[in-house]
Order: C-alpha cells, then structure tokens, then sequence
C-alpha cells in the first residue's frame, strides 16, 4: 500500500498570511518555511497554485507583479514562501534594488527558512539570476531543489535531454548538493517529486509512515 504524502493534506488547506515588503513585517522566524524564487516568467505562480491545490500566487499576463515577501500558512508551524521574482525588464531600477536588498536581507537571516524550490523555465534554464541563487544556496548550505517548470512546452525526449544537461551542468559548477526534476503545472507532472521533497524539508517524511503503523 502506497503511504499518502503528509504534506499534501496541509497543501490543500493552505491559507494566505501576510505580505512583507521588509524582514521585520514577516511573521515570526520559528517553524519550518520553503521559499519558492525565480525570474518573472518562469511559471512560478504557476506551480506554488497547482501545489496547493488553490490560487494562493496570483498568475499575471505582467510577469513581475509578486513584488512583496507572500507567506501562506500550512499549519501553526509550517509555511509557505513566494518570494519577488526578477528579471523582468519594465521593473523599474529602484524597484529592483529594494526587492533585492530585502531579498537578501531575508535568505540571510531567517532560521526558519530550511530550502528553496527555484523555478526555471525548461526553454530558458540557468540565467544570470538562477546562476546567483545557485551561488547563494550553496555557499550558505541552503538546500535547493529545481522545478524545471514548462515541461509540456517540449517533447518528452528534448525535456527529458535538457534535464540531463542542466543536472550535468549544476554538478560540474556546484556539486551534488542541488536536486532537479521536470514540472509542468498544466499537466500536473512531478507533483509527487516536489511534495517529497516539501515533506523532507518540513519534516514531514517521517509522519506518514508513523500513521500508517
């Protein structure tokens, strides 16, 4: 008999708490917290609504409208993150420089904050700022799992390739310490790999097999 995944039962009761623009307007830093980053585009509202089962991100025509720390509610101690996105062109400069300030100011001072989940666009992986965060993750020992998001936009076989090479390209420059897998929030597919990994994270891994004894 398959054990049901803990995490799923709380992703789907998920509720919005609050948005930060600064570190001091977060809630406080106990419990567990996954982040979800990436750039504008790459489909993150996307997959944060299909993980949750609800429309917790909002999804834009106007990539970069997250322009706040969003922190969504699992339970009393577990929380979900979703975090500016960047890189889109129109943002004004300003405005970039206080997401990233306070961007930084966050992933460098919350205990709670136990792994990333980044987002890149399998037609568009590692840009300049996947290339920063996977720099930050692995020099603070963050640990980080990438959604290749999109994947119904290539073929099996090219997704499939694209993974391989981006996996080989992140273990030559950053080690075996970042997972990957393909995601597509449309098809619903490698929800059952990205809630593994929120359960770990959360740990959670280990309830749902106390349930099942």
């Amino acid at each position: 008999m398959q054990l049901k995944n803990p995490i799923l039962g709380l992703c789907q009761q998920s509720t919005f708490m609050l948005s930060a623009a600064k570190v001091d307007q977060c809630p406080d830093d106990e419990g567990f917290e996954v982040a979800f980053a990436g750039r504008s585009n790459a489909g993150k509202s996307s997959a944060l609504n299909t993980l949750t089962h609800a429309s917790l991100a909002r999804t834009s025509k106007t990539p970069g409208r997250t322009q706040l720390l969003n922190f969504f509610k699992l339970d009393d101690e577990r929380r979900l993150v979703d975090l500016p996105g960047y890189g889109y062109a129109k943002v004004p400069i300003p405005l970039k420089q206080h997401w990233q300030r306070h961007l930084e100011a966050y992933l460098g001072s919350r205990e709670s904050l136990k792994g990333l989940i980044l987002m890149m666009d399998i037609r568009h992986p590692m840009t300049d700022f996947d290339l920063l965060m996977l720099d930050w993750a692995v020099a603070s020992g963050m640990p980080m799992h990438i959604l290749l998001t999109k994947a119904d936009k290539l073929t099996y076989g090219a997704a499939k390739n694209t993974l391989l090479k981006v996996q080989s390209e992140i273990r030559k420059g950053w080690g075996d310490a970042v997972t990957i897998q393909l995601f597509s929030a449309p098809k619903r597919m490698g929800l059952e790999d990205a809630y593994t990994v929120l359960a770990d994270w959360m740990e959670l891994a280990d309830k749902g097999a106390e349930a099942a004894e």
